[in-house]
């Protein structure tokens, strides 16, 4: 048996490389987290809701709306690094999975990373909120 810190193990998963733009997207929703900090928490379906009605709203607001109620739809606090660190979270990594999944139209893979840890109740919403962001970004 080998110990857990073997240097089999150490190099078992290299660590992501990430393009420019995945990199990019990453800091963005990083940034509108740190500034959705100092905002109260919003239910999701009322934030929905409110992006529903007012179809003017930009990509910030969904952006805003999603960073706010991902720690309801995960059930849990997500954990976020700072803009411009390059490693990952693992919640950074499913959420960046995910809207690249969106960009590229991979609705199997979409499915699947939302079932993975979403509550049933947000899935629809966070599917809603991820594909409105992403088809918006410019640098996808």
């Amino acid at each position: 048996m080998l110990p857990l810190h073997s240097e089999k193990w150490a190099n078992a998963a290299p660590e992501q490389k990430l393009e420019a733009e995945a990199l990019g997207f990453l800091n963005y929703l990083r940034f509108v987290a740190m500034n959705c900090r100092a905002k109260p928490h919003t239910d999701l379906f009322e934030a929905c809701a409110l992006l529903h009605t007012e179809h003017d709203k930009t990509q910030q607001a969904h952006a805003e709306a999603l960073m706010r109620c991902l720690n309801e739809a995960l059930g849990k606090p997500a954990r976020l690094y700072a803009p411009g660190v390059t490693e990952m979270t693992f919640d950074e990594s499913w959420l960046l999975q995910l809207c690249l999944a969106s960009a590229r139209q991979d609705r199997a893979s979409v499915n699947f990373l939302v079932q993975s840890r979403v509550a049933r109740e947000h899935r629809r919403l966070i599917t809603f909120l991820v594909h409105w962001i992403t088809g918006r970004f410019s640098r996808f």
